[in-house]
């Protein structure tokens, strides 16, 4: 019986030639022989966590060679054959691992949790399922272009669970865009088998369902790998739409290498250690030829040698040493607000209109601006802002959505990544719950991770008064105060809305951008016709006054107006405007001159702005203070619905009482 019928994997070179078989072979070494140095160099204390991918090395590596090399990939952490075929630097991978300066992310993230632009690559969070978005978004970006180019993200058969998984699947399928989905079937997620995960028995089957082409490979089989997608990639370019490739593989090690392997049974992993892509590809070409084994020595000593200089040239690598400016800095993309004052004529317009006629100006302004949400193209949006944009500015650019929130913020970071940029509607700001992880993961955070930008807006609906109920009047802007790297906006009349509007479209900044649902068709004001914007992080004194400040912002202002306006106190009250970053020398000057402060907001009490404000006075303004920091806010519970019980919910209900205490005082 001959070598090749021994084989565990049989192998149809069809019309490769022997470069391309040898060349695919060499590709194959690379993370294989990586793997077993980190392997010894863990066991010897030297790194602190490795995932391993040894028995996959087949699908990264066959993949990423299929494709082009300027075409994005998505890949997870145990795809080191993506990076090694892209040719990224070992060494920098090294010092990625080991936390040093030249790694990636400046020792700010771990593992590939990383993008290298200039090879092509955007790595993944540990959340798994995101970047599948974010391959939506780019491969959008090539469609608009008319390039005809595709995007490939990876995920694992544990992470086809996720429902970003099923939201970025349903989205390509409706938008016909050029990706290629691969899922790494290696039967289990960390320890879960798959019979504990799903019932269908292929993967595959999930994307028909969605109504796109699936297939299922061999994951270990190198050359069926690289023959497929180099297939479906041709056709893809020409016609674009997603497929799903199913490969069939298995991890020889745990899902880390802490993990171990305990909970697979060891005929299982006997079996799959006969389907070892790399001996039995290996074999193959000995068997036919194409390769001898003094070549074959040659080659593994010479990457071997290639990787212990990296490893030499590491341990020389000095430790990071922290910087506080640039960790600060770095929390956000770099960006000087330039403001274009306003200029001509104004008009008088409702706040809602203000909205629309910024959003008009935004996509006139910026023709690489896209906009996404549920029904803002031919419905124009369920609050009528996007209405007539559909037909001024094309379908490509003005987009309804699935109801998929978190693929279509995931899909918007992709349009960044290639250059774009994207305004996301939440149709109710209520609704952003489904999309919170894009928001707070990877929108906020990349820029710090990697140095990408995330010129995203979010437009957020929000606020009570409406009889609404608890799902579609929330107001939950301190979620997003919270967490840096995003900048949170928040008008409070018609002039500031457009002029802060058209000022987020410019920052490349992750903006959400709330706008009161109750002052859409309540408020009018005198708006400037042409294009201007107002600063970013700068709050605005609306109400002269000496005996008490009022802090507060959107709604909240028109409620301190109407009272201090209709008893003639002299009272001021200072717009924040923005939310994050805050304008912390106007509240400065707010304080010592009046010495009384009031923190008002729509916001239940507990965990809202007004404690963060309390806490900034209180530590650095107590001298100033002639009376106790004071707090209004909506009441600790639901917003419920009855007219009634939502008057006693909101804030306006206790502000009279609470103004007329702290004057007293």
């Amino acid at each position: 019986m001959s070598v090749k019928t021994q084989l565990a994997i049989q192998f149809n070179k069809g019309k490769l030639p022997k470069s391309v078989l040898l060349d695919l072979y060499k590709k194959m070494l690379w993370p294989r022989l990586i793997e077993e140095k980190m392997i010894n160099l863990l066991r010897q204390g030297r790194i602190s966590k490795w995932f391993s991918g040894i028995g996959q090395e087949a699908i990264p590596v066959g993949v990423t060679a299929a494709i082009a090399s300027d075409e994005l990939i998505f890949p997870m952490h145990r795809n080191l054959g993506v990076f090694t075929t892209r040719q990224v630097p070992f060494e920098r991978l090294l010092s990625q691992w080991k936390g040093k300066a030249n790694g990636f992310t400046n020792g700010r993230d771990r593992s590939f949790h990383f993008g290298a632009p200039d090879y092509g690559i955007i790595g993944m969070i540990s959340h798994l399922g995101p970047q599948l978005s974010l391959a939506d978004g780019a491969a959008l970006a090539y469609k608009i272009k008319q390039q005809q180019k595709l995007t490939v993200a990876f995920t694992g058969d544990g992470g086809t669970s996720q429902g970003e998984f099923h939201e970025a699947l349903n989205v390509a399928a409706v938008w016909n865009l050029p990706v290629i989905f691969i899922v790494e079937h290696n039967g289990y997620g960390l320890s879960t088998p798959n019979r504990e995960q799903f019932k269908a028995q292929q993967i595959a089957d999930k994307g028909i369902g969605y109504g796109m082409e699936s297939v299922v490979i061999d994951g270990n089989n190198i050359l069926e790998v690289y023959t497929t997608i180099q297939k479906i990639a041709k056709d893809i370019r020409k016609n674009p739409h997603p497929v799903l490739v199913e490969c069939m593989t298995f991890r020889m090690f745990g899902h880390e290498m802490a993990s171990g392997t305990k909970y697979v049974p060891k005929e299982l992993l006997a079996a799959w250690k006969l389907k070892d892509p790399v001996n039995n590809y290996e074999q193959y070409l000995l068997s036919e030829g194409f390769l001898a084994e003094a070549e074959m020595n040659t080659l593994k000593k010479s990457i071997k040698a290639d990787i212990q200089a990296a490893v030499d040239q590491m341990d020389n690598e000095p430790e990071i040493v922290p910087d506080l400016d640039k960790e600060l800095e770095d929390v956000y993309a770099p960006y000087h607000q330039i403001i274009t004052p306003p200029n001509g004529a104004t008009k008088e317009l409702r706040f809602v209109d203000a909205i629309a006629e910024g959003m008009d100006q935004a996509m006139a302004q910026h023709d690489n601006l896209i906009l996404m949400g549920q029904d803002i193209a031919g419905y124009g949006g369920v609050f009528k802002v996007t209405d007539g944009l559909l037909d001024k500015y094309g379908a490509d650019r003005v987009r309804n959505t699935p109801l998929c929130e978190s693929a279509i913020l995931g899909a918007a970071l992709g349009l960044s990544i290639q250059g774009m940029k994207s305004m996301v509607e939440m149709q109710f700001a209520d609704f952003v719950t489904v999309g919170f992880n894009q928001i707070i993961n990877n929108l906020a955070k990349v820029h710090y991770r990697w140095g990408q930008k995330a010129d995203v807006v979010v437009r957020m609906p929000t606020g009570a008064g409406m009889a609404a109920g608890p799902f579609h009047s929330q107001s939950n802007e301190a979620w997003f105060v919270h967490t840096p790297g995003l900048k949170v906006v928040y008008p409070s009349n018609p002039a500031d809305a457009k002029g802060l509007l058209l000022a987020a479209f410019e920052d490349p900044n992750p903006i959400l951008f709330f706008e009161h649902k109750g002052l859409y068709r309540s408020i009018k004001g005198e708006v400037p016709e042409a294009y201007y914007t107002v600063e970013i992080g700068k709050a605005k004194t609306v109400h002269t006054g000496h005996q008490a400040t009022i802090i507060t912002y959107g709604l909240g202002v028109h409620w301190a107006q109407k009272l201090v306006t209709s008893q003639n106190l002299d009272v001021e009250i200072l717009d924040l405007r923005t939310l994050l970053p805050l304008d912390y020398e106007a509240i400065d000057l707010a304080v010592k001159k009046t010495n009384r402060v009031l923190l008002l907001h729509e916001d239940s009490l507990i965990g809202g702005l007004g404690g963060e404000l309390a806490a900034y006075i209180s530590e650095n303004l107590f001298e100033y203070l002639d009376a106790p920091l004071m707090r209004v806010a909506s009441l600790d519970t639901p917003i419920p619905f009855a007219a009634a019980l939502e008057k006693q919910f909101l804030a306006e209900n206790r502000l009279e009482a609470k103004l007329k205490k702290l004057l007293a005082y």
